[in-house]
């Protein structure tokens, strides 16, 4: 029998979607050993959740974008190397990359733009955000800065301190924000048709964004293992003004 109180019950709205892009790696739980997974740390979805969103792991896949008509909002999520071939470099010895992840990635992120989709990017994803934009990384900052201050040792963050431009979205998100965690041993070299709006002290890139659209934004830090994961935040807000 219906419910005679359904007519008079609010409809409840959804939860904003957002696509969070996926590795594909070797991982080992209970007896599998070695087994290819689609992975993506807990946390990122954690601070989707906390901030309202409802998180959608998208392993990569270059055959369509079409999952982009479903989702409110895209974050691409940290990870390895973007291929240099993409900004029209040859590999580095030390530059490890996933192809299958620039396409998938970078065929999602098209889709995303042209359709107004908000977008945030960490760190690969920042990276990527500016190689989408016809820019480049530098592919070891360490030779280009002179310490390892951005990765301090192998799976420690460092931390250091950061600023915004006024005006910006980026000092918008992050007002008061002063320092960010740190690990990467990659940067954004030039942003292509990107607007640098966060730098470091040494003044290595840490925001960048477009203006022309209503939500793209890159952080080169892990806002997601943050006590203040505000860009995350942002990215579900803007996501839900679409829902």
């Amino acid at each position: 029998m219906r419910d005679p109180q359904s007519r008079t019950r609010p409809a409840r709205s959804r939860r904003p979607l957002i696509g969070v892009s996926a590795y594909v790696e070797p991982a080992d739980w209970a007896v599998w050993r070695g087994v290819r997974a689609v992975l993506v740390p807990e946390a990122y979805s954690r601070a989707v959740a906390a901030a309202g969103g409802r998180a959608v792991v998208l392993p990569p896949d270059d055959v369509d974008a079409d999952v982009v008509a479903v989702l409110d909002g895209l974050l691409l999520a940290g990870g390895a190397d973007v291929g240099p071939g993409r900004y029209g470099q040859s590999p580095e010895p030390r530059t490890e990359d996933r192809p299958d992840r620039d396409a998938g990635e970078l065929t999602v992120l098209a889709a995303a733009l042209a359709a107004e989709v908000p977008v945030l990017g960490v760190c690969r994803g920042m990276q990527l955000l500016a190689v989408a934009y016809g820019g480049t990384l530098h592919q070891h900052l360490p030779d280009v800065v002179g310490h390892e201050a951005h990765r301090p040792a192998p799976g420690v963050y460092g931390a250091h301190a950061v600023r915004f431009a006024p005006g910006s979205l980026a000092a918008s998100v992050l007002a008061g924000v002063d320092q960010v965690n740190s690990y990467h041993h990659q940067a954004v070299a030039d942003p292509g048709r990107l607007t640098v709006t966060g730098w470091a002290g040494d003044g290595v890139v840490e925001a960048v964004e477009d203006p022309a659209l209503p939500f793209v934004l890159g952080v080169q830090w892990h806002p997601e293992n943050e006590s203040d994961p505000r860009p995350i935040t942002a990215l579900v807000q803007a996501a839900g003004r679409r829902v």
